[in-house]
């Protein structure tokens, strides 16, 4: 028998990166919510690459700041090194990678759980929902718990009937060590959601005294080091560790080889999809047969640790077979394995059920995010449990959800991927995704989002003032940046120093920023720089100046791609009844019911002529309607 718990506005189940954000916003908005987590030692938890951020997804994390969430906030306070990925690049694929102490950014984000108002946190299992068939209204637990509720947010990782695999060896199990959820998905099942079995995994964790440092490459962090959240100007203390880079060997790749039947998934005891852009080692080893090597890094889990996280080495080999290949790395010829590697399959849904607000179709009330939704990656969960709970808070108010666009954020590119084109394996966001990245950097993630995190409520009042002053300095310095002129001999010096033509004549200093070879530190040099700006101030500016010729030319790609955005489908249209749309385009509309005619002109079997037949029922439809 099970007994009523409790009322709430939000059950959020699992607290992940996922549910740890979709929780917050939940509390944060005024909403009575609860969390639920099989473990309170999983909250945040880091089981795989100790570390946030990386090409394409700081950019991520930084839209969760800019909209008030917490991710950026909590890897500020617990990095532990710290380094720009592609700085040598343009700045539309340039990305923070931080390493974090994983116990500490545990800790602190179960800190910032526990003292958040309005939020209470709970260790249990959920086992299935309360619904009727159409919509839900709670969840009941594995203490016979019944918890009634407004809206449910499902972010359950990879802990839905989790299966580890080690070569032959395999048992249920969520993130090696923890228990696997084996109950929900037949009360998901229940509701005829499409569920379907993906893995990710994991490298071994070896200790740093059986190392040999020696023979490694050092990696060392930034000097001057960027923080995530815009609510820090600086981070004090710096590096903490240094990183490490490695190879293999011709003698790893011969064992890899000689045992790929040891494989969890070469030989055939899992078909499940995995991730195709983070491969094992041994699907390198096959995939890449034509490399004599391939490199990895090592990199510390913690101050508070010896434990080695050997990143790029994931595998799901038998264990013995695993300590013969580890032992053939350069500088781990005598290290001590004290986790092994391993794959985990695991259910999830398929995105293309999910509506953009991350609500399941056809079940009233029910919210999803984080790897549940086919994504890989703590900041693609942290994004999507951010806007899950957003959309749950405002489904709750009756007010219209927050769904973000393509050329609007990352988190908008991400989102739109799943719920359009699907995915048939773990999710990865990459800059290359981003049709409008140039727009999308991480360094403007501000000035695009906070002004919305302001109006749906997450942003407080001291970051929003913090930002219009920000806001106002970029504004102030480009306008003088403009009227200031620069004389030829005063920077002839330097431009023959740099090989490079001297100015023809006096131009604006604003001009002067777009030559490759002039930027801030120069003007510095020159004395013609505002030294009482921020380096962050500094950085906007001279991108505004050196990229205006081809920002401009995405914001008119921007308006063209609006224009069809905001051709709303209605929701009552029947794809069946329109004559001139082929079959596959009727079945894949009907099945994504896309919100408007550019989503739809990105589903995958719709084509262009099938667009020009839609937009031509729709404006009979609306002639009809306005007769009557």
């Amino acid at each position: 028998m099970y007994f009523h718990a409790g009322d709430y506005d939000i059950v959020v189940i699992g607290a992940g990166h996922a549910g740890c954000e979709a929780a917050l916003a939940s509390a944060r908005l005024g909403k009575k919510t609860l969390l639920v987590t099989m473990s309170l030692e999983a909250i945040g938890h880091m089981p795989c690459n100790p570390a946030i951020g990386g090409t394409g997804k700081s950019q991520l994390v930084k839209e969760v700041d800019a909209l008030g969430g917490e991710m950026g906030v909590n890897i500020d306070k617990s990095f532990i090194q710290s380094r720009t990925l592609n700085a040598s690049k343009g700045p539309a694929v340039q990305s923070i990678r931080a390493q974090a102490d994983k116990n500490l950014y545990h800790r602190e984000m179960k800190k910032t759980i526990e003292n958040t108002p309005g939020l209470d946190v709970i260790m249990d299992e959920v086992t299935s929902l309360i619904h009727d068939g159409k919509s839900v209204s709670g969840v009941r637990t594995r203490l016979n718990c019944e918890y009634y509720a407004k809206a449910v947010v499902i972010a359950t990782g990879v802990f839905l009937r989790g299966r580890v695999y080690m070569g032959e060896v395999n048992f249920s199990s969520g993130p090696l060590g923890q228990l696997p959820s084996q109950e929900l998905t037949t009360s998901l099942e229940e509701l005829g959601l499409p569920l379907r079995r993906f893995k990710t995994g994991t490298p071994a964790r070896v200790h740093a005294d059986s190392i040999d440092f020696s023979k490694m490459e050092l990696q060392e962090g930034d000097e001057e080091i960027e923080p995530f959240s815009f609510m820090n100007d600086r981070l004090e203390g710096g590096n903490k560790v240094v990183c490490y880079l490695t190879r293999t060997t011709s003698k790893t790749h011969d064992i890899i080889r000689e045992n790929l039947e040891r494989s969890a998934m070469y030989g055939g005891f899992i078909d499940s999809k995995g991730p195709r852009y983070c491969p094992s080692i041994e699907d390198k080893v096959v995939r890449f047969s034509d490399k004599e090597s391939h490199q990895f890094f090592v990199e510390p889990e913690g101050l508070d640790t010896k434990e080695y996280y050997i990143q790029g080495f994931s595998s799901s080999m038998a264990y013995e077979v695993q300590l013969q290949m580890y032992h053939t790395v350069i500088g781990l010829e005598n290290c001590h394995m004290m986790r092994p590697a391993y794959a985990i399959e695991y259910d999830s849904i398929d995105p293309l059920r999910l509506k953009p607000s991350l609500e399941i179709m056809g079940v009233e009330n029910l919210f999803s995010a984080g790897q549940f939704n086919g994504t890989s990656g703590y900041e693609e969960a942290a994004a999507q449990g951010l806007m899950a709970g957003i959309n749950a808070v405002r489904k709750i108010d009756g007010k219209e959800p927050v769904i973000l666009d393509r050329a609007t954020a990352y988190i908008g590119v991400l989102i739109d991927d799943l719920v359009t084109k699907g995915t048939n394996e773990p999710y990865r966001m990459m800059t290359s995704r981003a049709e409008y990245r140039l727009l999308l950097r991480q360094d403007n993630a501000d000035l695009r989002l906070t002004e919305l995190g302001y109006e749906i409520g997450l942003v407080t009042g001291e970051r929003y003032e913090k930002f219009l002053s920000k806001k106002e300095e970029i504004e102030r310095e480009i306008e003088r940046l403009k009227k200031e002129k620069i004389r030829p001999d005063e920077v002839a010096e330097y431009l023959e120093e740099v090989g490079a033509s001297p100015l023809a004549k006096t131009i604006s200093l604003y001009e002067v920023l777009k030559r490759p070879e002039m930027n801030y530190t120069v003007l510095k040099k020159l004395g013609r720089a505002d030294e009482g700006l921020s380096v962050q101030v500094q950085k906007q500016a001279e991108i505004t100046a050196k990229y205006e010729g081809y920002i401009k030319k995405q914001i008119e790609q921007v308006t063209s791609f609006r224009k069809l955005e905001k051709r709303r489908i209605p929701e009552e249209i029947r794809y069946e009844e329109i004559s001139g749309l082929r079959l596959e385009a009727r079945q894949k509309l009907n099945e994504i019911k896309p919100v408007n005619i550019g989503q739809a002109s990105r589903i995958s079997g719709v084509s262009p002529a099938d667009i020009s037949v839609l937009l031509i029922y729709m404006k009979q439809h609306s002639a009809q309607e306005e007769v009557q």
